[in-house]
């Protein structure tokens, strides 16, 4: 593992454009696989600033915008009965199943709930014993291990009323499904920041090996990123494919050792649906046996299944990165943040939200 030296002003920005510039021998394609890089990317404007031979694309880096339509559609349902109170993110209250969204659900009088934390959700659950309170569990790695110690909590304290609808995912398999696919050619890798706290920088090095693909672990400032990229193309330079840490001040190589024993606790890998990506192998978390009576889909008896995507939304190109949002026929037109088709619009996270904000050459306001 390389720990990359870490520096944050205007000029270390210039100085490591023209550092890349200088190493850049050909074209690269370089994805980032987390929302709040692609709008870091896109506020900053580094994606213009850039020589024309190093391409950034989005990849399905939203946790919003990879739940599938039939998740949503199972979630909406759930609403629907009298006895259950759904809590979740805010961001996920207007993405679109194949029934509308939670909001819809909401509208039509339906107890849904917008929480910070499932900390939240249990609280209700215990003030409130006679209903049915389902915490929405969306998310990478990052926000895992927080669910694990409700599902646990609520072991503890013998809660018969609380639940959670798991739709973890999880980045790293999503990752190796992009390259088995061959659809979109990528080069390197620019890692999560995030989830990488969680998992650590180890979780790329059967990446780099097996398919010959930097990965670099990245902050969010412009200099983190711009640092990101020379390490990539000096380990392109140098003919390696490895694993690096640029995020140092947040990352470490085996990761939060204490998270992913919580996580390891209650729950195990599984291969669910992804929008725009379909089932991936291990892709997601679903709860163990042992913490079963807490799922909320056999609590509830629901039928979860893909779900249908809206055909004039482009979102599961854009997440492959197969499409810029700006060659969807409905961006910025049918859809707006104000009236979003697809999920990518609706999540703060999402990259149409970040082109249509900032545009291609961002710091647009």
């Amino acid at each position: 593992m390389r720990h990359i030296e870490e520096f944050h002003d205007a000029r270390a920005c210039q100085a490591l454009m023209r550092r890349i510039a200088a190493q850049v021998d050909g074209p690269v394609r370089i994805m980032e696989v987390c929302g709040t890089h692609t709008h870091a990317i896109a506020r900053s404007g580094i994606r213009a600033a850039l020589p024309s031979a190093v391409r950034l694309l989005s990849g399905p880096g939203c946790p919003v915008c990879v739940t599938s339509p039939g998740d949503i559609d199972a979630i909406v349902d759930l609403a629907s009965r009298p006895e259950v109170d759904v809590y979740t993110f805010g961001d996920m209250m207007r993405v679109p199943g194949s029934r509308g969204s939670l909001a819809d659900a909401r509208a039509r009088g339906g107890r849904v709930r917008v929480c910070y934390s499932p900390a939240e959700a249990l609280e209700a659950a215990v003030g409130a014993p006679e209903r049915q309170v389902v915490f929405v569990a969306t998310g990478f790695e990052t926000t895992a291990p927080a669910t694990a110690c409700a599902v646990r909590d609520a072991r503890e304290m013998g809660l018969v009323n609380f639940s959670v609808f798991v739709a973890h995912k999880r980045i790293p398999p999503a990752m190796e499904a992009l390259l088995e696919s061959g659809e979109v050619r990528i080069d390197a890798f620019l890692c999560p920041g995030h989830v990488s706290a969680i998992v650590g920088a180890d979780a790329y090095v059967a990446i780099a090996e097996r398919y010959g693909r930097p990965c670099v672990v990245a902050g969010f400032e412009p200099t983190d990123i711009l640092q990101a990229i020379v390490a990539i193309l000096e380990m392109r330079g140098g003919g390696a494919a490895g694993v690096a840490v640029q995020y140092s001040r947040a990352v470490r190589w085996q990761g939060n050792a204490r998270a992913q024993r919580v996580v390891a606790e209650v729950f195990e890998p599984w291969s669910p649906y992804w929008r725009g990506l379909g089932a991936i192998a291990d892709g997601g978390l679903r709860l163990r046996e042992t913490y079963a009576d807490l799922d909320a889909v056999r609590r509830f008896g629901l039928e979860v299944g893909p779900g249908v995507e809206d055909p004039s939304c482009a979102c599961g190109a854009v997440l492959r990165g197969a499409f810029e949002p700006d060659e969807c026929g409905v961006f910025g037109t049918a859809c707006t943040p104000e009236h979003p088709v697809g999920p990518c619009m609706v999540s703060s996270e999402g990259a149409c939200a970040a082109r249509f904000r900032y545009g291609r050459g961002g710091l647009r306001a």
